[in-house]
């Protein structure tokens, strides 16, 4: 008998400080060891998803009941739902295209760093010999970071649930997912415009027309420098107005939005669709060096309520926050219509 098949899973696994659930099988079970084996390419978690023979996707899934039938498989019902729910986050997450860096914390506490050197900080000129270098600073902020819990509470009934096939309830845990990535990037939004201390605007960008045109793009590309103009947001109605711009107006990108849905990259930026953003402002970002995401924890689930009461009410949660890295990298094209 391999040693997975014979592991003892309880639901403290899931307190176990700085480890996740899969972590700690990892630390018992180690991946390595299957190597050339048939269990190669599965992590801990799925090889006792395989020593239960517990289908969790396809036509073939498994009903939930089928995690409730021993003490050690419902062990495994909570890390489910929480890779459906982190499924979903990736699925609708466009953070990945705003933050240059993401920082893992195990308090609610914390302070970043920033430095926002002048232009003259920047030019790097020569050093004559004996001449002092330029100094470039960097501070820790006199502010903490605020950070949200995000989150969906989960009620269920186990007799009105337990029949479902488990593919059907993993799309509702994806959807609780992209909820929790839609509301992290309106933190994200909100701390590019206004800074992590609520009072630091981003530098605004003015436009005389009653829509942007091709030359405010360029101006935005330009005051933007020396950062680089990789990443746009803005809203529904906004994004229209980009889109018009005669010089956008581009054969080749017109057929990959209709065949991919993947918006034109105006000045090769990258264009993202906020539907929460307000109208009539554009977002212009350099995306490697301009946002921070600091993260307590990754999705968190009430794993005792999960394993014990089988659903009920168990709540799914994240708690992150955002924090400006260099505040010049990002700049705010407004206009009136």
């Amino acid at each position: 008998m391999a040693f997975y098949e014979s592991m003892k899973l309880e639901k403290g696994m899931y307190g176990t400080p700085g480890k996740s659930f899969t972590e700690v099988l990892e630390s018992l079970d180690p991946t390595e060891n299957y190597a050339g084996s048939g269990l190669e390419g599965l992590d801990a978690y799925q090889r006792q998803l395989k020593r239960f023979d517990i289908r969790v996707g396809g036509a073939d899934s498994d009903r939930i009941e089928k995690f409730f039938q021993t003490a050690d498989s419902s062990a495994l019902f909570p890390e489910y739902v929480n890779r459906a729910v982190r499924q979903g986050m990736e699925l609708a997450n466009l953070l990945p295209n705003l933050v240059a860096t993401t920082t893992n914390i195990g308090s609610m506490d914390y302070r970043t760093i920033t430095s926002n050197p002048g232009k003259e900080d920047k030019a790097l000129k020569p050093v004559a010999e004996g001449a002092q270098i330029p100094q470039t600073v960097v501070r820790t902020q006199d502010h903490l970071v605020k950070l949200h819990k995000r989150g969906r509470m989960l009620v269920a009934s186990y007799e009105a649930l337990r029949f479902q096939k488990l593919d059907l309830f993993t799309v509702t845990l994806r959807q609780i997912g992209a909820y929790i990535a839609r509301a992290q990037l309106t933190d994200a939004v909100e701390v590019l415009l206004h800074g992590d201390d609520g009072q630091t605007p981003a530098d605004a960008v003015a436009t005389a027309g009653a829509k942007p045109d091709y030359a405010d793009m360029v101006n935005l590309w330009g005051v933007l420098a020396p950062y680089s103009l990789n990443t746009m947001l803005a809203s529904t109605s906004t994004v229209k107005d980009i889109l018009s711009i005669s010089e956008f107006k581009d054969a080749n990108a017109g057929l990959n939005f209709q065949g991919t849905g993947k918006l034109a990259a105006p000045l090769g930026a990258n264009l993202l669709h906020v539907p929460d953003l307000g109208d009539n402002q554009i977002i212009g970002l350099d995306k490697t060096c301009a946002l921070e995401m600091v993260q307590a924890g990754g999705v968190l689930t009430d794993y005792d309520k999960l394993i014990d009461r089988q659903l009920e009410r168990a709540s799914i949660t994240t708690i992150a926050g955002f924090a400006k890295i260099f505040d010049s990298a990002v700049k705010v094209l407004n206009y009136q219509p």
